[in-house]
């Protein structure tokens, strides 16, 4: 079996073929699916998802592109992650790759977000999922910071050098690859998921972003995971039964609040 431990299914998109979706991941023996929140306005979509279908399952958080709508704040992130259906804080991080015009140090207020992520996942115990683009210096100073080595956590859709997953596994963390893994021009990110140790690693397809191929371009989904799983476990010349149960062995350890056997 595998597990897409990163997608966005409340997207309208994939919202509007959710049985269809669940019918493929059956079909890919695909048996769970976490539906990472964005923003706290659109959180309880994720959430609904989450309540009405035994295998997905919710994070709560305000990703760093977002900078309209509500902020997130320690308590109100603490108040969303109460609820059991809720395993993971974010998605979160720092992203610097649209400044517009801004400086770095103008980003301040994505720092600060992500700190109070990190403090809310802490106090929880639910993992935060970590997204880093064109900031990775500045993601590790911030996590070393506040000690997120205690929440523990995934680095997902890893597009990184082998040196940024180093510090990131140094740390404690996990490395999430997507569908960029099996792209021909991402020699060095293949290169960096031949390294990455087996038992710290996940798959993701960030759905509906990031389709691997063979269906590159298309709208992704949750049942594409396997193709990551398939191309990784090609590229480390291992058995794709061993990478997949590896990597959804790793994905329930880390998500602890997830029932393993809640799934149709």
């Amino acid at each position: 079996m595998f597990v897409d431990s990163h997608c966005h299914i409340d997207f309208p998109d994939l919202a509007a073929r959710l049985p269809e979706l669940l019918d493929n991941m059956r079909a890919n023996q695909v048996s769970h699916a976490l539906c990472i929140s964005v923003t706290l306005e659109d959180f309880p979509r994720v959430l609904a998802l989450a309540e009405q279908h035994p295998n997905l399952y919710a994070s709560v958080g305000v990703h760093p592109d977002y900078e309209e709508g509500e902020e997130p704040t320690l308590e109100r992130l603490l108040e969303l992650s109460a609820h059991p259906r809720v395993v993971g804080t974010g998605e979160t991080g720092l992203d610097y790759y649209r400044l517009n015009g801004r400086s770095i140090a103008d980003m301040e207020w994505q720092r600060e977000r992500f700190r109070t992520h990190i403090r809310a996942a802490r106090q929880t115990g639910k993992p935060l999922i970590i997204h880093t683009r064109s900031s990775a210096d500045d993601t590790l100073r911030v996590m070393r910071e506040e000690n997120a080595r205690e929440a523990g956590g995934v680095m997902h859709c890893f597009t990184e050098t082998w040196d940024v997953a180093k510090q990131a596994l140094d740390e404690g963390f996990h490395i999430s690859f997507s569908g960029i893994v099996t792209f021909k021009s991402a020699a060095d990110l293949q290169e960096t998921a031949r390294k990455v140790p087996l038992d710290r690693m996940l798959i993701e397809t960030d759905s509906p972003y990031l389709a691997p191929v063979p269906y590159r371009g298309k709208t992704n989904e949750p049942a594409w995971v396997r193709h990551v799983g398939e191309f990784i476990a090609n590229l480390r010349g291992i058995p794709v039964e061993q990478l997949a149960a590896q990597t959804t062995d790793n994905f329930f350890k880390l998500f602890k609040h997830i029932d393993r056997e809640a799934h149709v």
